[in-house]
């Protein structure tokens, strides 16, 4: 029997007289489809009632023949957001617990990125241009000359060589106003961890939000931890918030928007669950289902990702996916709350809110950060349109004419950038870190002889670096990962294996299109925190969900071997996490020493 457009099959109830998809445990572990037969993550498979719907949440099971009726309210609660969902915060317990677990992986990671911050006091790779691109957003509100070979006595603290000349700069302000405020705010140019002071603080605060993102996401608090701790020793993450370049600024804002996005999905689904609810108890019909109101945190996405792409402008790209992903989320949930025309409701109600809501406002938000181009009048190009009358779209006023000008040059330098680097690499390695960048390897270290090496590192010849590369094992693992995420994704049709798979889909894939480019490996910062997320959910996937007291001998042993194992591996994460540092953090040690983690030749 198939239900009617406009209403819901009645719960079953199980033998032991709870409802089906009763919770089990607050944090218990994301149910497998391996280990329910007929289910899927997201319910996927058929019943007597019908399909069940692929926007269902792990938890809201198939549903059979009435034996017992259920709120409405309560039945949409629990299809719409699963019962690992609807019990995650149940107890203040698992609240503290929720907090207390994140807080201590964020900890490590502080102690990771703040620990002696300012190694080297050197300006690394291209902290040439950003560190001091952001001093002289600090002084003159846009990007300065600094006259020949500044580095030395900008290292120095002398920054008299500043001058007032424009600077040609290809990327937009907001990350080397992030790296202003760290200098600002860290004890001005003299002190190096003031350079870096912002990138480890977002960094830090990274670990902090993929731990929360991922308990939620997951619905377990032991599964967001293990995130924490993931991106808290995985040297992309690492180097990138001890090094002030763009990218890791990029990071965190997709990420902070990521994060408003599942906030987002669970408020509009809670608030279609109760008027939905509202309108089947009065005897109504849903219809294409009631407006879900203005979502603040959609607003606030908007703005995360207006900053991230004035970071760098690959941020359009999570604009693009995190916009189809969050429609989809909507379209997913008006189909499980029993609306019938639902792709047309989708469009109408949602899709077309959110590109007016989402677009407009991360449009804003990047020309807003352009203020101090703006404010000033020795911006480069800042007066084009004055003094190419004619030119240019003249519908636009003189500013934004002459802005836009400047942007045409910033793309062409993008577009046709192909200057040879030897650490140059392609995007179809970046997921092994087949070839990574090497930051910082001086001379004056390495050419070390005798009594003064000794004295440096305790051998006849001593290294020091930075290498970014990531945590081989979470790159390796999570390369796999991917493909089974793929696979639960097109099999299962889980609607987490599409959201692990969004960053990466959005930071990675793009770059194919630019392969004759000049790139590189460290451009995966952007997306590392997908990678981690992808990992943990296949994890998740094989542990399984707790086994229940019928459960026989063999299901229990096998379901303990599981978890021992899993737990060795996340063990080895942050041994070699451990063991990688001294290359990630700019140890001086013995050669030997180095050339031990060289782990593949493409890494010298």
């Amino acid at each position: 029997m198939h239900t009617g457009a406009d209403t819901l099959p009645p719960v079953a109830a199980r033998p032991d007289g709870r409802a089906a998809g009763a919770p089990a445990a607050p944090d218990a572990p994301p149910v497998s489809p391996a280990t329910a037969p007929g289910t899927g993550p997201d319910g996927p498979g058929t019943d007597d009632t019908g399909p069940v719907d692929p926007g269902a949440e792990p938890g809201a099971d198939a549903t059979g023949p009435a034996q017992e009726t259920e709120p409405h309210e309560q039945r949409l609660l629990r299809r719409l957001l699963g019962a690992g969902t609807l019990t995650l915060d149940a107890t203040p317990r698992a609240r503290l617990h929720g907090w207390l677990w994140a807080l201590g992986v964020t900890a490590l990671a502080a102690f990771l990125r703040l620990w002696d911050l300012g190694r080297p006091h050197r300006l690394v790779f291209d902290e040439t241009y950003y560190v001091k691109d952001a001093y002289s957003l600090l002084m003159h509100g846009y990007e300065a000359t600094w006259g020949d070979d500044p580095n030395a006595r900008f290292e120095s603290g002398d920054v008299s060589m500043l001058g007032t000349d424009p600077a040609y700069v290809v990327h937009p302000p907001v990350g080397k106003w992030m790296i202003a405020l760290g200098i600002r705010l860290g004890g001005g140019v003299e002190s190096s961890a003031a350079w870096r002071l912002a990138a480890a603080v977002c960094g830090t605060l990274a670990v902090l939000m993929i731990a929360r993102i991922g308990r939620r996401l997951f619905a377990s608090t032991a599964l967001g931890t293990t995130a924490g701790l993931f991106l808290a020793v995985d040297g992309q993450a690492i180097v990138h918030s001890r090094v002030s370049l763009l990218d890791p600024f990029l990071m965190f804002f997709a990420l902070a928007a990521f994060g408003c996005l599942l906030l987002d999905r669970e408020q509009a689904r809670r608030r279609l669950a109760v008027r939905a609810a509202a309108v089947l108890d009065s005897g109504g019909p849903l219809g294409w289902g009631p407006g879900l109101g203005f979502r603040w945190w959609r607003l606030a996405t908007g703005v995360l990702l207006g900053l991230a792409i004035g970071t760098k402008w690959s941020g359009l790209y999570f604009l693009a996916v995190f916009g189809l992903l969050t429609v989809l989320w909507d379209a997913t949930a008006r189909r499980t709350a029993g609306v019938r025309p639902w792709v047309r409701a989708t469009l109408v109600k949602d899709a077309v809110v959110a590109f007016l809501v989402m677009v407009p406002t991360a449009a804003l938000t990047y020309l807003a950060s352009w203020a101090g181009w703006f404010a000033t009048d020795n911006g480069w190009d800042r007066h084009w349109a004055e003094d190419n009358p004619g030119q240019g779209v003249q519908w636009l006023p003189p500013a934004l004419r002459s802005l836009w000008s400047y942007h045409q040059g910033m793309w062409r330098f993008h577009s046709d950038l192909d200057t040879p680097h030897s650490y140059a690499a392609g995007p179809l390695g970046w997921i092994v870190q087949w070839r990574p960048t090497s930051y910082y390897y001086p001379t004056e270290v390495s050419g070390l002889t005798g009594d003064a090496a000794q004295q440096a590192c305790g051998a006849d010849s001593c290294s020091q670096a930075i290498i970014a590369v990531g945590n081989p094992l979470i790159w390796w693992a999570g390369a796999a990962a991917i493909l089974v995420a793929l696979f639960w994704l097109v099999r299962y049709r889980d609607w987490r294996a599409g959201a692990v798979l969004s960053g990466i889909v959005a930071g990675w894939v793009p770059w194919f299109a630019y392969a004759h480019r000049t790139i590189f490996t460290f451009y995966t910062i952007a997306f590392v925190p997908w990678v981690v997320l992808t990992l943990v959910y296949v994890l998740g996937l094989l542990v399984g969900p707790a086994v229940g007291d019928d459960a026989t001998a063999r299901d229990r042993r096998a379901r303990r071997w599981t978890v021992v194992a899993v737990g060795v591996f996340v063990a080895l994460v942050v041994g070699v996490g451990l063991f990688f540092y001294p290359v990630w953090a700019a140890f001086v040690v013995p050669w030997q020493q180095w050339h031990m983690r060289m782990w593949l030749p493409t890494w010298i």
